[in-house]
């Protein structure tokens, strides 16, 4: 992942995180691989009075190939919700990803886009 990328990356996870700590009591961070949920370090684990009810990946542009899926596969086995965040015009290409793995009916497919608008 290119520098820029992992900057966005890792800005997005810590966006999602005050998002998602609305909805669920404790949501846990992997930016550097320090919670670990059955073997994996997903970006986000999302955790309910104590018990993990999902967790979630943030992709980006470059992150997005046959290996994060054989990933979230794994991720997806673990009987929790997963999460699959990714930018908005490649959500087509991840789903066709999800499909070849098996588990387009069990990920929850999510989008971001970054606007800016220069007067």
């Amino acid at each position: 992942m290119e520098s820029g990328e992992k900057i966005f990356h890792d800005w997005m996870v810590l966006y999602l995180k005050q998002k998602l700590s609305r909805d669920y009591t404790e949501v846990l961070t992997n930016l550097k691989e320090e919670n670990e949920f059955e073997g994996m370090y997903p970006d986000l684990i999302l955790n309910n009075y104590g018990m993990t009810v999902g967790v979630v990946e943030v992709e980006t542009e470059s992150s997005i190939s046959p290996e994060s899926a054989k990933r979230w596969r794994q991720l997806s086995g673990k009987g929790v919700k997963l999460i699959v965040m990714v930018p908005e015009r490649s959500k087509q290409k991840v789903m066709g990803l999800l499909w070849d793995e098996g588990i387009a009916g069990s990920v929850a497919l999510g989008g971001y886009e970054l606007k800016i608008n220069m007067p």
